[in-house]
């Protein structure tokens, strides 16, 4: 979907050509004439801003349509004018599908132009951060591991960004792979290309035992990585803030230097979505994610969960069966885990979607795959894997916003474009860009937002997004983010098995 410039916004929009439904822009009262498409409809009742009004009758039963894609189906007729929510329309979704591939073959996207300054790291990666990060193995040590990252703060001298710890209450009292995937998380980030060195403290019993941990790491990372074992230190804190700064010795030394956009890696995330984050803010990331895979580079979709209902448009795009066959089993996977704890695969939106008029699942799917824009998937990686491949990567994790982007950041994600209808402060390992759907959150949450999107239907499209990739750029070379000022950086870690 692309939005021209449009000084004087139309009171409702229908986003497709073949919907039964218009999203209203502002608040619309009963009995008002609303212009669509060179005809009018006559408002039965008053309509929210961002919710739906039938643009003509649709009968009891049928699909209702936006996005050109269905997102429900009717409980009862609606006449031409209505209010379209959760009272006469819901999810059509139910358990695991079938699938067959019917490539779209999508045209390589055209290539953004910029550059920013990062930093290469051995291995070939760019860092758009250069960090000490202290990760604890166990929930244990994590308060350890803070105090840590707080003593050595005192003796930055500039060369090194921060220290910071990334507590988490897991590593312990977990099974098979429930273990194992905190571990390969921890690993994942501990190969982190923001981060110049990486401190991992553990405690010394622990389930998630250092030793282990170490060997899910690549030897070839081993050289900005100290370990210290709580339980057997003279004085952990001072052990660690010595290792620390010898670790901060080393990062010092590399220099930042210009990179073109392949060397960017985006994370793709959204989260407290209204109805304009389909409009706006996700369109807008997708052309994003565009740009820097025509030129090379990769972006990182996840929240599985949230793309039930549209990831037939993201299978069409596979490069490949074996990608194919992939996405399937993602996606299933993610149903039957739903399913065999008794639970629909449609539970979702959240409230706060639904007051922002969001109805079902699959209306905040059609919605959120497009931050994944238009280019081909080329791969599909587990949690805790990391990316391999240029282009657009699928990446199992729930929808939970702490929980996704936290997996993003550990598959290599440099910088993360988090959309939000309704706002969130969280903030993440890497820099987290903040994304806001509409102008009122921008300007009542300028503590919270990065880059307005709602410019997007006042500006257009290309202007929107000439400024927020110029936005972009500017981050990644090291202008901070509003989650980094407010110190907002946060992991979660992705439980999922039994607790002893």
């Amino acid at each position: 979907m692309s939005i021209s410039t449009a000084p004087d916004l139309p009171p409702a929009l229908r986003v497709a050509a073949a919907d039964d439904v218009a999203v209203a822009l502002r608040d619309l009262a009963s009995g008002e004439n609303v212009p669509l498409d060179g005809s009018a409809v006559t408002l039965l009742e008053a309509i929210p801003k961002g919710h739906k009004l039938a643009i003509t009758p649709i009968a009891a039963g049928a699909p209702v349509h936006k996005y050109g894609f269905p997102i429900g189906r009717a409980t009862r007729a609606i006449a031409a004018g209505s209010h379209v929510h959760g009272h006469n329309l819901v999810t059509a979704l139910a358990g695991e599908g079938l699938y067959l591939w019917q490539p779209s073959h999508p045209l390589p996207p055209e290539p953004g132009v910029g550059q920013f300054r990062g930093f290469r790291r051995r291995d070939g990666r760019v860092g758009t951060r250069n960090e000490i990060w202290v990760l604890p193995t166990v929930g244990c040590v994590a308060r350890t591991a803070q105090r840590i990252a707080a003593a050595a703060s005192r003796h930055l001298d500039g060369t090194v960004a921060c220290v910071h710890a990334f507590p988490h209450p897991h590593g312990c009292s977990q099974l098979g792979d429930d273990l194992a995937g905190t571990r390969e998380l921890l690993a994942a980030l501990a190969c982190h290309p923001n981060a110049g060195g990486v401190l991992i403290v553990g405690l010394g019993c622990e389930s998630n035992q250092l030793d282990a941990l170490l060997a899910r790491i690549p030897s070839e990372y081993h050289y900005k990585i100290r370990t210290l074992r709580a339980q057997t230190a003279a004085d952990e804190v001072a052990e660690g803030v010595a290792l620390v700064g010898e670790l901060m010795a080393a990062a010092g030394r590399e220099p930042r230097e210009m990179f073109d956009l392949d060397q960017l890696v985006l994370g793709l995330k959204c989260g407290g979505s209204d109805a304009f984050s389909g409009l706006t803010a996700n369109p807008l990331v997708g052309l994003m994610a565009d740009r820097v895979i025509g030129a090379g580079g990769t972006a990182i979709l996840t929240e599985i969960p949230e793309v039930f209902g549209a990831e037939t448009q993201l299978m069409a795009r596979a490069s490949d069966p074996e990608v194919f066959e992939a996405i399937v089993g993602l996606v299933n996977g993610f149903k039957r885990h739903f399913l065999d704890h008794g639970q629909p695969v449609s539970e979702n939106p959240s409230p706060g979607n639904i007051a922002g008029g969001i109805t079902t699942l699959e209306e905040k799917s059609l919605g959120a795959v497009q931050k994944g824009g238009h280019g081909a998937v080329t791969d599909v990686l587990p949690y805790g894997g990391r990316w391999r491949r240029p282009g657009l990567t699928l990446l199992q994790a729930p929808g939970n916003d702490a929980v996704s982007s936290t997996a993003l950041a550990a598959a290599g994600a440099t910088i993360i474009l988090f959309t939000t209808g309704r706002g969130t402060p969280l903030g993440f390992p890497v820099p987290t860009v903040k994304i806001a759907s509409n102008s009122a959150l921008a300007a009542a949450k300028p503590g919270w937002i990065d880059f307005d999107a709602g410019r997007v239907l006042t500006d257009g499209s290309a202007a929107a997004a000439t400024a927020l990739l110029d936005r972009i750029l500017a981050m990644a070379s090291g202008e901070s983010t509003a989650a980094e000022r407010n110190d907002e950086r946060e992991i979660a870690i992705w439980k999922r098995g039994v607790t002893l």
